[in-house]
C-alpha cells in the first residue's frame, strides 16, 4: 500500500568524530530510518544505529570528489522520502554549522515535506574542548569566532582579518590549505606570539594536535605533518589549557634559549 507512506526528513548532526557524541535524540531519528543519506563522517559506525534494512546512500563531499552536487543530493533527499518515507539525513557536526542542512531543509518544505532538525555537537567546541581548551574563559575571552576557511568562492572568507583584529578566540574549519594566509593576517595585527593549536581528526582515536605561535606553526604543521581535516584555533585560551600547558612551557623555553 504505497499510498500510506508519509513523508518525512529529519537532518540529524552526527558530532564531531567520536561516535559517541552523537545526540540520544539523533541515534532515535536513525532507529525509525527507512533510508540514510550520509555525507563522509568522521565514524561510519554511526549508521550501526539505522535498521539492517534501511538503505543506506553515500552522498558525501570528498575534497576534488563530490559525489553528488548540492542541488541533486536536495532532489535525493526529497524523492527518496516520497519513495520510501522516513529519510535521515546525516551530516557531520552540526548540520547548520557550515554544513548546508538549512538549503536542505528548505528545498525540502518548498514541497511540504515535514522536516525534523536535530542538532550535532559541532566541532567547534567539541574539538578545542578534547584538548582542554576552552574557547571562551572568564578573563581572557569573551567572545569566538567560528569561521570557514574556505567560501563558495572558494576563498579565505574576509571576516578572519576582521576576527584578528579581536580578542576573541578564532576557530577556523576547513582552514589547512589557507594557513599562510591565515598566519600573515594575524601577523598584520602583530599578533606573533599569539598561541595557535591545530587539532586534526578531532575526537577520533587518529587525534593529532600541532601547538605554537602564530609566528611558528607553519613550521610546526610540517614537523607534525599535519594536514585536513583540521581545526584551527588563535588565541590566548590555548596556552591555558591544562592538557597543552607542558607544550607551551617547553616551547617558551626553547624560544628562550634560542
Amino acid at each position: 500500500m504505497h499510498n500510506t507512506i508519509k513523508p518525512k526528513i529529519t537532518l540529524v548532526g552526527a558530532g564531531p568524530g567520536d561516535p559517541d557524541l552523537i545526540t540520544l535524540k539523533g541515534v532515535k531519528a536513525l532507529a525509525e530510518a527507512n533510508v540514510v543519506l550520509y555525507d563522509a563522517l568522521a565514524n561510519e559506525e554511526i549508521l550501526n544505529y539505522a535498521p539492517k534494512n534501511a538503505i543506506r546512500i553515500f552522498v558525501g563531499k570528498k575534497i576534488n570528489n563530490h559525489a553528488y552536487t548540492q542541488d541533486q543530493i536536495n532532489q535525493l533527499i526529497v524523492d527518496n522520502a516520497l519513495t520510501y518515507g522516513n529519510v535521515v539525513r546525516l551530516k557531520g557536526g552540526d548540520p547548520f554549522i557550515f554544513g548546508r542542512g538549512s538549503e536542505e531543509i528548505e528545498f525540502a518544505e518548498s514541497f511540504g515535506i515535514e522536516t525534523v532538525v536535530v542538532p550535532g555537537i559541532s566541532s567547534v567546541v567539541a574539538v578545542p574542548a578534547s584538548q582542554g581548551i576552552s574557547i571562551t574563559k572568564r578573563g581572557v575571552s569573551e567572545s569566538f569566532w567560528a569561521i570557514t576557511g574556505t567560501t563558495s568562492d572558494r576563498k579565505l572568507s574576509s571576516d578572519v582579518a576582521l576576527a584578528a583584529q579581536s580578542s576573541a578566540t578564532v576557530v577556523i574549519l576547513m582552514g589547512m590549505h589557507k594557513l599562510p594566509q591565515i598566519v600573515s593576517l594575524f601577523q598584520n595585527e602583530n599578533k606573533g606570539n599569539l598561541p595557535v593549536a591545530i587539532i586534526q581528526n578531532g575526537t577520533t582515536a587518529e587525534e593529532k594536535v600541532g601547538v605554537g605561535t602564530v609566528d611558528s606553526i607553519l613550521e610546526i604543521v610540517k614537523e607534525e605533518k599535519l594536514s585536513s581535516p583540521a581545526i584551527i584555533v588563535l588565541g590566548e585560551v590555548v596556552s591555558e589549557s591544562n592538557k597543552l600547558k607542558g607544550f607551551y612551557e617547553e616551547f617558551l623555553s626553547n624560544e628562550i634559549i634560542r
